[in-house]
């Protein structure tokens, strides 16, 4: 435990570096510790850490957790990377789930907390998990600021510490693109035995065919994949690879024109990413009667029903 965070890693192999130095510091920490923010844990450039330990020492009164300032281009995407270190608000985004009255939610992979807030504002009973520790504690103080009650863990995605069907709802969002094959795999089959029978999964993915990751591909020349980059996939692979581990698969457009880009954030957007903010916004709205733009789309949410053994006593089949 530290400060009341639940760390639950183990030795094996990580998904990427900040689980092993989130396990390592967690097992020699103490109250005094010199860095109570766990800095070192969170992924910060050093450019950045440089700056932000500065901020964090002069003890000003922010209007945002200063951790949460510099973790905003690499937890929201690069169309956020002008508001590092000058973010003024917590851009919490639209949850595009229905409201719920205690419904048990996991977000994995939650970082600072972004989405677990939203949920949480929606009704949900959230419980956030991410390897982390300094995203997480991020997490407790933001929580703490906005008068909501997450629970948050320090855990990795392919063994969740929870019993099997304890949970309602799963929602990841920017995490398992960045998984390999075996580790994706690994992931939803915990995804599928933690959910409860009838409980769903909803999970942004990008798409092979998106404008912005064709961009992306091309870059680097539509080699595979290495260690944290971003894997993108056909809505084929991902409906094959969904049903087979959680359950029946729908997709529908999270955003076109890049990863990451939220509609209830577009008065911190500049001018042209205003303007595509509003033509995504119109894309993924025509989507809905025209639901093969969702192929063309950079970001869909990927939307699964648990599977319901025809084993499960006085259970009928569902989706």
């Amino acid at each position: 435990m530290v400060n009341d965070i639940p760390v639950l890693l183990d030795d094996g192999p990580q998904t990427m570096w900040l689980a092993g130095r989130s396990l390592e510091r967690a097992e020699h920490w103490s109250a005094d510790a010199e860095d109570p923010y766990f800095l070192d844990t969170t992924g910060i450039s050093e450019r950045e850490l440089f700056e932000l330990k500065g901020r964090i020492a002069r003890e000003s009164q922010e209007s945002v957790d200063p951790v949460v300032s510099f973790l905003i281009g690499a937890t929201n995407g690069i169309a956020y990377r002008h508001l590092i270190g000058r973010l003024r608000e917590y851009p919490i985004p639209e949850l595009r789930l229905p409201p719920a009255d205690g419904l048990v939610l996991l977000d994995v992979g939650c970082n600072w907390g972004r989405w677990s807030m939203a949920a949480a504002r929606a009704g949900y009973t959230v419980i956030g998990i991410d390897p982390s520790l300094g995203a997480v504690l991020a997490a407790k103080r933001v929580a703490r600021r906005l008068g909501l009650n997450p629970t948050f863990v320090v855990g990795d995605a392919r063994s969740l510490p929870f019993r099997a069907e304890s949970v309602d709802v799963v929602f990841s969002y920017s995490v398992l693109q960045h998984f390999s094959g075996s580790d994706a795999v690994a992931a939803l089959k915990e995804v599928g035995r933690v959910l409860q029978a009838g409980g769903r999964s909803f999970i942004q993915m990008p798409t092979s065919f998106g404008l912005r990751c064709i961009y992306h591909q091309a870059r680097r020349r539509f080699r595979q994949a290495r260690d944290f980059e971003i894997r993108y996939r056909s809505l084929p692979a991902l409906r094959q690879l969904f049903t087979a581990h959680v359950g029946r698969t729908t997709f529908s457009v999270d955003c076109f024109f890049g990863i990451g880009l939220q509609a209830a954030d577009i008065r911190l957007m500049p001018l042209v990413l205003r303007m595509a903010i509003r033509t995504s916004e119109l894309l993924r709205k025509s989507s809905r009667v025209l639901p093969g733009l969702c192929y063309f789309a950079d970001s869909v949410y990927v939307e699964s029903a648990r599977v319901i053994s025809d084993a499960s006593p006085g259970i009928a089949r569902g989706d």
